[in-house]
């Protein structure tokens, strides 16, 4: 029983620390830099809701990495842990409930950040920032 215990509360901490390490834009025009500070170069601007992994910290700057690959740092004021997706396939529906053969309400391209309402059985319901709120095909989706 002991061990069980053991092995429940190690999934926990490694589940919430897998989560802890996504985070999301929280703010409008953030740069993304090649180094911790902002005598670095700027490669990226973001927009509110980006959702990046996080690699490393030091001191104030995050070091992330987004869903194409791409890395660099980001001031830890500029970042929050409400979760968002963004779109990593060509075109995607979003439908009116979990699955195929609801109906779809719109379309989101490739690049597109929606805020996380809920997840269920492989689909996530998304809302958009001009409100349109639908189901989405989680593989479609990159961020938590």
């Amino acid at each position: 029983m002991r061990r069980l215990c053991l092995v429940l509360i190690f999934l926990t901490l490694t589940a919430t620390l897998a989560q802890a390490r996504m985070m999301s834009i929280d703010g409008t025009k953030v740069h993304l830099r090649t180094g911790p500070g902002t005598k670095y170069r700027v490669v990226w601007e973001l927009g509110r809701g980006f959702p990046l992994k996080v690699l490393s910290q030091k001191g104030n700057w995050i070091k992330v990495k987004d869903f194409e690959g791409d890395t660099g740092w980001v001031h830890k004021k500029f970042l929050d842990r409400e979760p968002h997706l963004i779109v990593k396939k060509n075109r995607v529906n979003i439908r009116n409930g979990p699955g195929t053969r609801y109906r779809v309400v719109g379309k989101a391209n490739y690049g597109v950040v929606f805020r996380t309402v809920e997840h269920k059985q492989g689909w996530v319901k998304v809302r958009h920032e001009n409100g349109l709120t639908g189901w989405v095909m989680r593989n479609l989706l990159w961020g938590w």
